[in-house]
């Protein structure tokens, strides 16, 4: 079943309009790195939190760049799934990092290993969605 074009567009829309709040969400708390934590956590800590500011910055904008792929081509359920994965990935990887600076206890970063397996799972779906694109043509 091909998607109608109002579904391309609310599909898209949802992933540029959620990439780039993230993104946003990622620019304040890098502030917030940069200005507000250098006092309270080891230099250690702090650079495990840039990582995940940063990883969160990165895959922010992978979920703009899913909306136009998927905007360009069409709503697969393989881009469908790229984005929840994305979105999976920077709540548990980053959020992991977040939350262990703020003074989770250490085993909580055993989540992050998910999420970084929800990023490469979502960048190998987009992968496989291009694949099967270019096949079509």
């Amino acid at each position: 079943m091909t998607p109608s074009p109002a579904m391309i567009d609310s599909f898209a829309a949802r992933c540029i309009g959620g990439g780039a709040a993230l993104m946003l969400l990622g620019v304040a708390l890098g502030a917030f790195g940069a200005h507000g934590l250098q006092d309270l956590v080891t230099p250690r800590q702090l650079e495990s939190y840039r990582t995940g500011v940063t990883y969160q910055q990165l895959h922010a904008l992978g979920l703009v760049l899913l909306g136009l792929v998927a905007q360009a081509t069409s709503p697969t359920p393989l881009l469908r799934w790229s984005a929840r994965l994305v979105v999976a990935g920077i709540v548990f990887f980053c959020g992991s990092i977040y939350a262990m600076t703020a003074g989770a206890p250490r085993w909580f970063g055993a989540v992050a290993p998910v999420g970084g397996l929800s990023f490469m799972a979502a960048w190998a779906l987009l992968a496989w969605h291009a694949l099967v694109a270019a096949r079509r043509r």
